[in-house]
């Protein structure tokens, strides 16, 4: 009998396990994440420039000697090889005048004038002041501007005019070009503004062109948005190799603007 009513009063035992306290369960462990792997750094990369050209005085003009800077320059110019005239050929005759030029340049000249003449604004208008020049003819050139009783520096005549030897003309790739409707402004500034002028800053570079002396050039050398060097429309193109290779200091150091790449 007391044995029964001590079962009625006490709970069974399924609610008892209910209700005992529980545990908490552990937080979960925070797994750190590995650090990403440092990433590589590529060295800087490092332009070597081409060899100096040729070291030591040279004679200008019957009136003494001149010390060439240390990488090869005689007043901001570079020394360039003169192009013997029996490895020159003709330019097109509707440049005018007598243009002998180097025959690699010749294919990509001819397509130039065709894009020209295919533009109404100067159709037919563009001329050659000045292609191949000899060193002896540059002597002539450089040394006649100084004037007859000697007035004048070196340094003032190679602002405007390249010393004999160091003339971009002697190797036959190089063309100032001219306009036939203003002749005044051919081998001047204002060539630039001319429809020919401002033709050719847009699409010589399309033709392997590229202007050897921009505005405000570091090579300190004269303004001539009219001279124009050849170096061919990429490197593998024919003839364009040995172009690269000798104004290869020139590129490197002072770019053209607008150049070809």
């Amino acid at each position: 009998m007391r044995r029964t009513t001590l079962a009625r009063l006490l709970p069974p035992l399924s609610l008892l396990a209910a209700c005992a306290p529980t545990t908490a369960p552990a937080p979960p462990v925070a797994v750190p994440t590995p650090a990403p792997a440092p990433t590589a750094v590529a060295p800087h990369r490092i332009t070597a420039l081409p060899p100096a050209g040729p070291t030591g005085p040279v004679e200008l003009c019957g009136r003494g000697t001149v010390q060439r800077t240390a990488d090869g320059r005689l007043f901001s110019h570079f020394p360039y090889p003169d192009m013997p005239a029996t490895a020159l050929v003709d330019a097109p005759a509707t440049l005018g005048g007598s243009c002998r030029i180097h025959p690699a340049m010749a294919a990509d000249l001819t397509r130039l004038l065709a894009a020209a003449d295919g533009d109404p604004a100067i159709a037919g208008t563009l001329r050659a002041v000045s292609c191949h020049r000899s060193e002896a003819m540059q002597r002539a050139t450089f040394c006649g501007g100084i004037g007859m009783n000697g007035s004048g520096s070196f340094a003032e005549r190679a602002w405007a005019s390249a010393p004999p030897g160091h003339s971009e003309h002697s190797t036959g790739y190089v063309i100032d070009f001219g306009t036939s409707t203003s002749p005044a402004c051919n081998a001047e500034a204002c060539f630039a503004a001319t429809p020919a002028g401002r033709w050719l800053r847009a699409n010589a570079a399309h033709f392997g062109f590229e202007m050897s002396f921009p505005a405000g050039n570091r090579q300190q050398v004269k303004w001539e948005p009219w001279h124009w060097r050849w170096v061919g429309t990429t490197a593998t193109e024919a003839g364009a190799a040995p172009a690269r290779s000798i104004f290869l200091q020139a590129r490197t150091r002072f770019p053209a603007e607008p150049k070809v790449e």
